[in-house]
């Protein structure tokens, strides 16, 4: 990723901050000869991401080649208008926030760990509802079945890219001004992305 030096954001906390909240992210490699990229969701488990796919998806039987993948993971992003900024001589762009993780992908060939991370997902999820469900809602058998038609699998990180632009580059009037439009917009995406250029 093209990372100018002012949007570098290289605090492995932090960019692990923005997996955990934003963790359906997109894995590519090559599979079956071309670029391949499935939607998954991920959790970070210390210097690891952990995810599944359907045994279906062909991308997976790719792994065991032991070559590095690439996971991407978007966290707020919002248009800034020109409109906002105090400076006059100013054009649209777009600010957002990126974080590329790279790692050999390896399979989870264990049911029991298969289970225990599907679990972690779920709870991970269910955890901030009123009525939280559980896999041991289910028929056991019925979970098998389901755990036979995925493939767990985990990446240990190699390496792992932040780009947080945030107009960093601009006057602090122009910034003020981009983050009480972002604040107008109202929407989660503009509030959470007004809330990182305050920081």
């Amino acid at each position: 990723m093209y990372i100018p030096e002012p949007y570098a954001v290289g605090d492995r906390e932090v960019l692990y901050g923005v997996i955990k909240e934003n963790n359906f992210g997109l894995l590519i490699n090559q599979a079956e000869g071309a670029l391949f990229a499935t939607h998954l969701p991920f959790l970070i488990e210390g210097y690891v991401l952990v995810a599944h796919m359907a045994r279906a998806n062909p991308q997976w039987r790719s792994f065991a080649a032991g070559r590095e993948v690439l996971c991407i993971f978007q966290g707020p992003h919002a248009y800034i208008s020109p409109r906002w900024h105090h400076s006059t001589n100013t054009v649209p762009t777009w600010n957002y926030v990126a974080v590329h993780v790279y790692g050999v992908p390896e399979i989870i060939d264990d049911p029991a760990a298969a289970l225990a991370a599907q679990v972690r997902l779920v709870d991970a999820h269910e955890s901030g509802l009123e009525r939280p469900w559980s896999v041991d809602e289910r028929d056991p058998d019925m979970i098998g079945g389901l755990l036979r038609a995925i493939v767990n699998f985990r990446i240990p990180v190699s390496r792992i890219e932040g780009k947080f632009k945030l107009d960093q580059k601009k006057t602090a009037a122009d910034r003020a001004g981009i983050v009480a439009g972002l604040e107008e917009r109202g929407d989660p995406a503009a509030r959470a992305l007004a809330t990182l250029m305050r920081k």
